[in-house]
């Protein structure tokens, strides 16, 4: 149980200035004293936490002083891309994973360097190399407080994830009490009363996630979201378009077009799959895809997918409602100027009934 008495003082010098402002808003001294006490009663087993409050309650203060070694603020940034920014001693394959497992699964963004990239895509990559060094225990200071609301939240959804799926303890440190039921933690200890209190059964009550999907013939809406997938340069114009919205905001894009089959005449395919970065990371994809199959599905169509992104093809391969027809590298076709021969793809054709 970590308890803290901790006192924060102040006593600048008499300058003109400091003076000044005594004599104007008759303060008495110009010693200031600030004093936070508390204990933080921890359970044996936890692995989200949060200290909330609002700003000037002693949230970093209290953070710093419990938890000095695993404060976290800020990397140090300065590669020519973000990947050669991860920790020295992971291969590519790990630092892909944990980019796809933290919601940051758009592969042209990998190869970008740390100052171009969104304050949700920073938020994202900080947790990623985070979770790839020896620290056991994360506690991220000013978590989520630089980005749109909605975003933090969703954000914060797919940080839970991606923490549960390690042996990691993460501590957020904010002033934002939006994220909380977003993040699903262990504990809380919020500042403003100093109050400590367990989240038990809260992952129950999950916040709903609205989503929207619908067809669009609006060619536009593919240069909007190309340079967020890895095969940008084109788009058919035969193909079928559909969107996905979250909570009224627009979050992913879907194409589909006729597969011309030797024996099947019927057969739909995934043509472009995007999901916003902010999006990421909480499982939209897959939803997306399945709703659109069933669509296909009730039009008698029969639907199926091809893709390389190793985040979605372990998804469909945990799905119970879609079979890998093929798994690893294709030969290269003569009449394509794209050829998928130097990627691992995986096939997946969808079989649940509509």
């Amino acid at each position: 149980m970590p308890n803290f008495d901790i006192v924060k003082k102040a006593e600048p010098n008499q300058t003109f200035r400091v003076a000044s402002v005594m004599g104007k808003f008759d303060l008495q001294s110009n010693k200031i004293e600030e004093r936070f006490t508390g204990s933080i009663d921890m359970p044996d087993e936890w692995q989200i936490g949060m200290i909330i409050g609002k700003s000037g309650s002693g949230k970093t203060t209290i953070a710093n002083q419990l938890f000095p070694e695993s404060y976290f603020q800020s990397f140090k940034w300065g590669k020519n891309s973000i990947l050669d920014d991860m920790p020295e001693g992971c291969s590519v394959e790990q630092i892909t994973r944990m980019f796809n497992s933290v919601g940051f699964s758009s592969p042209p963004s990998w190869l970008k360097t740390y100052d171009v990239l969104s304050n949700g895509e920073k938020m994202r990559v900080d947790l990623a190399r985070a979770l790839l060094s020896d620290t056991e225990l994360l506690v991220f200071d000013e978590f989520t407080s630089v980005v749109d609301r909605q975003i933090a939240q969703i954000g914060s959804f797919a940080v839970q994830k991606a923490i549960r799926k390690t042996k990691k303890q993460f501590i957020a440190v904010s002033c934002h009490y939006d994220i909380e039921d977003w993040l699903l933690p262990d504990w809380v200890f919020d500042t403003n009363d100093m109050t400590f209190r367990l989240c038990e059964g809260q992952k129950k009550n999950r916040p709903e996630i609205k989503c929207k999907i619908y067809e669009t013939k609006d060619k536009a809406f593919w240069s909007y979201f190309a340079r967020f997938h890895y095969l940008n340069h084109s788009h058919h114009s035969g193909a079928k378009i559909y969107l996905i919205t979250i909570n009224d905001t627009l979050a992913g894009f879907c194409s589909i077009l006729h597969f011309p089959h030797p024996k099947v005449k019927n057969m739909k395919k995934v043509h472009r799959l995007v999901i916003l970065p902010d999006f990421q990371g909480i499982g939209i994809g897959v939803k997306f895809i399945d709703s659109i199959a069933n669509i296909n599905m009730k039009n008698k169509n029969r639907f199926a997918i091809t893709t390389s992104s190793p985040s979605l093809i372990k998804s469909l391969c945990s799905s119970n409602k879609w079979n890998a027809t093929s798994i690893g590298r294709k030969s290269p076709h003569s009449n394509m100027k794209i050829s998928s021969s130097n990627r691992v793809t995986a096939s997946f054709e969808y079989h649940a009934k509509s």
